[in-house]
């Protein structure tokens, strides 16, 4: 098999950053397919209770799934950049240092998420005829612990080589294996949230074996026996990355948290109806993440290479096609939001009707300040490429914050509909932070050496 690294520090900009992104984008929409079919079969199979009790654990396990992929791109970082500067030998230590460092992590990991699942959702005021639920799926999830990190290393290896086609087959993999699991489970075997729980992580481990078969394939990685034996200066430099994209996104996590207990008061037919549009969220977002990969690759191989001025132009040309996806995705959910959400909700007429209609306002607000989230990557990953992640990791305290502050108080002076706006605040704070820093790190930079 041919291998699929590029080098993204020669050719158009534009052209590099999309084509790039489309893959990344077409295997998002696959893991959002096996997002919408766990969420659509146990919310028409098991019913509305389950539904909310899926949204119940959706923060926790974000928080852990935050931690691992800040930890797996942080590294890739220092990859990207060793192969813009055509440093091999470096590549095979910064990868053989990451493998360590991920087998440490998932192992801790592993323990503290099965201790910490309950303690934290009686904490968060989760009701109690949807604890049980909420619990099940937490245990078997986080039991899949070291694949996710399997997965989320190798693909982040791909990544940083200008790869983005072998994580769009192994997502295909993967969600094609759930969606027949989570049938067979659910709705063959009625396992409920235990059989969409394991469908994901069975699904997920296939895709970590694909991208492993992927990445011994490229030739200029070439593990010698000390690589997988961390230095302290290496490690230091890895972790100097990783650990602040990791702790924002545990902090954005906490937010989240503080969200979802506010939410947790309002009772199960709320829960309900603000999960099914979080379960859209990924959808939302889905060419945002995928052009934010894009840009740390584009910006760390170029900062790797000194090319200061194609690091301008491309964030310029990312900028433009990140708002103008933003503004089609919005306009696509205002039009057709309701069908999706749909999918997702049932139970009595009146059930129905009084979740639809939480889900579909806070679904419009979202969709409509679409642009801010797009920007925030964009720039988020702009830094990261510049190998500044200190700003982003403060981009997450201000998102917490913000995020806290509309929860607790937005409420109180418009009731329920105040919470709607939690997570629109925290991209607007997060964005501001983020555009403001790359801009002044940018001019900084001292002119590329072959501009």
């Amino acid at each position: 098999m041919a291998q699929r690294i590029r080098n993204m520090t020669q050719g158009s900009p534009l052209r590099l950053i999309i084509t790039f992104a489309l893959p990344l984008m077409a295997g998002n929409v696959f893991q959002q397919l096996y997002t919408v079919v766990d969420t659509a079969v146990v919310g028409q199979v098991v019913g509305v209770g389950a539904l909310a009790s899926l949204g119940a654990a959706d923060w926790l396990n974000w928080m852990v799934l935050g931690i691992i992929q800040g930890l797996t791109q942080g590294f890739s970082i220092l990859m990207a950049q060793n192969f813009g500067a055509e440093d091999h030998r470096g590549l095979s230590r910064s990868i053989g240092t990451s493998v360590t460092l991920c087998v440490i992590s998932a192992a801790v990991l592993l323990l503290g998420s099965q201790l910490a699942a309950e303690p934290v959702l009686r904490l968060l005021n989760t009701p109690a005829d949807i604890m049980d639920g909420a619990l099940l799926y937490l245990r078997i999830v986080f039991g899949g612990i070291p694949v996710i990190m399997a997965y989320n290393l190798l693909a982040s290896i791909l990544r940083a080589l200008g790869d983005s086609k072998t994580p769009l087959y192994a997502m295909i993999v993967a969600a094609l294996i759930n969606v027949v699991l989570d049938l067979l489970f659910v709705m063959g075997f009625h396992w409920g949230i235990a059989g969409a729980a394991a469908a994901t992580v069975i699904a997920q481990f296939f895709s970590s074996v694909y991208c492993f078969r992927n990445v011994r394939r490229i030739t200029i990685i070439r593990l010698e026996k000390g690589d997988l034996k961390p230095t302290r200066e290496l490690t230091g430099i890895l972790m100097k990355l990783a650990s602040p994209i990791a702790l924002q996104n545990a902090i954005i996590s906490v937010g989240g948290m503080v969200v979802q207990a506010v939410i947790n008061r309002y009772g199960m037919l709320f829960i309900a109806g603000f999960t099914a549009t979080n379960k859209l969220y990924g959808i939302l977002e889905i060419a945002a993440t995928s052009y934010g990969y894009a840009v740390t690759s584009y910006v760390g191989q170029n900062l790797g290479g000194g090319l200061v001025g194609r690091i301008k132009q491309g964030m310029r040309a990312a900028t433009l096609v990140a708002l103008g996806t933003s503004a089609v995705i919005a306009g696509a959910m205002l039009l057709f939001g309701n069908f999706f959400l749909r999918l997702f909700i049932s139970g009595t007429p009146e059930e129905i009707d009084t979740s639809m209609q939480i889900a579909y306002h806070y679904l419009a607000i979202m969709s409509v300040c679409l642009p801010i989230l797009y920007m925030l990557h964009i720039y988020r990953s702009a830094l990261m490429g510049l190998g500044d992640t200190v700003v982003p990791m403060l981009s997450g305290f201000a998102e917490m914050a913000v995020r806290i502050a509309v929860a607790l108080f937005l409420p109180m002076l418009m009731g329920q509909e105040g919470i709607f706006f939690a997570e629109v605040g925290a991209w607007t704070a997060a964005a501001i932070l983020l555009v403001a820093a790359y801009f002044v790190r940018i001019h900084r930079l001292p002119a590329g050496k072959r501009e």
